[in-house]
Formats: C-alpha cells, structure tokens, sequence
C-alpha cells in the first residue's frame, strides 16, 4: 500500500481520510497506532496524551468499553499537512444497555512521512435507541 504523505491534493486528503477510517473501523489498537508518530500528541474530549503506548492503551480501553464500534468520517477541509474531518459513529455500551452515537470533529497534522503527528479530538455522545441506528 502507498503511502499517502503531504502536500495533500484533495484527492489525497480524501483517501488518507478513508484510510483512517478503515484502519478505526478494525478496531486493533497496534495496528491503529502506526500511522501516528512516535511522539503523536493527542487530545481526545479532556485527555492529553502522547506516544504510539499511550494511543494504544487509550484505544484498548475505547474499544473494551464501546462495542459493536462502526465509525464514519467526512472530509471537512485541509492544507498542506494538516486535515480536519467531521465523524460519527456508534457503539453499545453493556453496562447500562445503551446505543450511542457520537459526533466530533477532529484536527490532524502530519509529518513530512505522512504519519501523524497531532490529533485534537472533540465529540458529543447522544443516546439513540436500537433502532435509531444508521450502521
């Protein structure tokens, strides 16, 4: 596979977009890890973090607790070597037998390799029903 590296086309943007989702929608925290830097900052709602250990143990516990996870993401604009994008996606969570679906917005820079190298997340969680949801 090639690697998609800045400066971003919107054709470039649109596929590193794509990719990112396919690679969420996996759901394996490794995997998901490398296309960030070693050092990625991160901010996800109110947790700063950073480092590829960190994402993966962030991610772990995201997906032990959302499950039935399926997420989508829109292109909203870019430069050079950044991208934001607009998501949601929806999960069930066991404990209190809920579906919600959640809609952010998330920042992205990248490094000259194409690897990211911060992400800055905001999101709101809205409680839907079985049968409210679109995937």
């Amino acid at each position: 596979m090639k690697t998609i590296i800045p400066p971003f086309t919107a054709d470039s943007a649109a596929q590193k977009v794509q990719l990112a989702e396919d690679a969420w929608n996996t759901k394996n925290p490794a995997k998901v890890a490398l296309a960030y830097t070693p050092d990625s900052e991160w901010r996800n709602r109110n947790q700063f973090f950073s480092g590829r250990k960190s994402i993966e143990k962030f991610l772990t516990q995201k997906w032990n607790k959302e499950k039935h996870y399926k997420l989508k993401k829109h292109l909203w604009s870019y430069t050079d070597n950044r991208i934001s994008v607009r998501f949601e996606y929806e999960w069930y969570h066991e404990e209190t037998d809920q579906w919600y679906r959640t809609h952010g917005n998330e920042h992205w820079q990248f490094n000259a390799d194409g690897l990211m190298e911060i992400r800055d997340m905001s999101a709101n969680d809205v409680k839907i029903t079985a049968e409210d949801r679109l995937f």
